[in-house]
């Protein structure tokens, strides 16, 4: 898939503008502050529906403004398809997908599929594990609805959950309200937990492979599942039952601690370089080198799932590589549409050049 067209009115920094991007590399240049990161983070709000820097989505609209609109044109291999994104002053959003109204976030997902990489998701490998799951869940929901709905159920039954250990836990009745809650959860947990396997396990090869590269075949890159469950337990056909019962067996420290400490919600992704755990002693350069390799490798994932690459954002990662490692990257995005942020840009890889002024785009 490949963006054709992107219009912006009244968004961040832009009164208004268009870009009609090539469908390789394309370079979005400019001095800092200019308005190129918020470019690319409207494309992710066309996929995401999020932003990937603010959870405060009144920020979006233009200083002084009622409202701001993304409008996008993306080509996918039979058809294509055009987004609207409007935001109100209060953040309030609303989207229509080929004059269609969506009604739910997750009927967004999939129509645009995109990997967002910038120096801030190297805490991919450092910061909490939370983290890591957004990583797993960004990238399955993009892929799998039917992931995304459960992920939302999940959600919504241990927020009920929760809410009942923290004002009931003393109720003489508790244990009957919680065996219903925790039914659930293990259902839709279960089903969560099977397909963060299969992913990191196809993620594990492919990042590995780009970990091999980037590195100068230095270091082994190994990702896997960390649940605390055994693997006998995971890889079970009765998955469902075994998370039951370690769901039940802490339900007396839950209510100790109000909240449910056992299932999917709890679990991380175990990075390691040589056999060493890269979450506690990787470099920053490693860690930069890790989280790369894992995000070119989520492309490849959804390449292969879909039968179509997603659009690869990189925003300001160049200043972050050494030449070798620059022209490295660039070489292996080559097949799939790339728009990159970047202040200078003189690297021999071809790409199509447009340049960012104060909220203004124009095409070198």
């Amino acid at each position: 898939m490949r963006i054709e067209s992107l219009e912006l009115n009244n968004f961040r920094n832009y009164r208004s503008a268009t870009v009609k991007f090539g469908d390789g590399l394309n370079v979005l240049h400019g001095k800092n502050a200019s308005g190129k990161t918020n470019l690319l983070e409207s494309v992710y709000l066309c996929s995401i529906f999020k932003s990937p820097r603010t959870s405060k989505d009144k920020e979006l609209v233009k200083l002084g403004e009622d409202s701001a609109t993304v409008k996008l044109t993306v080509a996918r291999k039979f058809r294509s398809h055009t987004i609207i994104l409007h935001i109100d002053s209060q953040g309030k959003k609303k989207v229509v997908v080929d004059g269609v109204p969506i009604l739910r976030a997750g009927e967004l997902l999939g129509t645009l599929g995109v990997v967002f990489f910038s120096p801030d998701e190297m805490k991919l490998v450092k910061e909490a594990p939370s983290e890591r799951r957004r990583f797993l869940d960004v990238g399955l929901s993009q892929q799998q609805k039917s992931y995304f709905i459960s992920l939302q159920r999940y959600g919504k039954t241990l927020k009920q959950k929760n809410n009942l250990l923290k004002e009931y836990r003393h109720s003489s009745n508790i244990d009957d309200m919680l065996d219903v809650w925790d039914m659930g959860l293990a259902k839709e947990g279960a089903l969560i937990i099977k397909r963060r396997l299969q992913y990191i396990s196809t993620l594990n090869a492919a990042a590995g492979k780009f970990h091999n590269i980037i590195s100068g075949q230095k270091e082994e890159l190994k990702l896997s599942y960390e649940n605390g469950m055994s693997e006998e337990a995971l890889l079970s056909d009765d998955l469902e039952q075994y998370l039951l019962r370690a769901i039940k067996a802490a339900r007396e420290k839950d209510k100790e601690l109000g909240f449910c400490t056992v299932g999917p919600h709890r679990d991380d992704i175990k990075i390691e370089l040589d056999g060493k755990d890269s979450r506690k002693f990787a470099s920053q350069g490693q860690q930069r080198t890790v989280a790369l390799s894992m995000k070119l490798g989520e492309v490849v994932i959804f390449r292969d799932g879909i039968g179509e690459p997603p659009v690869l954002l990189l925003d300001d990662v160049l200043s972050e590589l050494d030449e070798t490692r620059q022209n490295l990257l660039l070489k292996m995005t080559q097949g799939f549409q790339t728009i990159l942020t970047c202040t200078e840009y003189d690297l021999p890889v071809p790409a199509d050049k447009f340049l960012i002024c104060d909220g203004t785009v124009a095409k070198d």
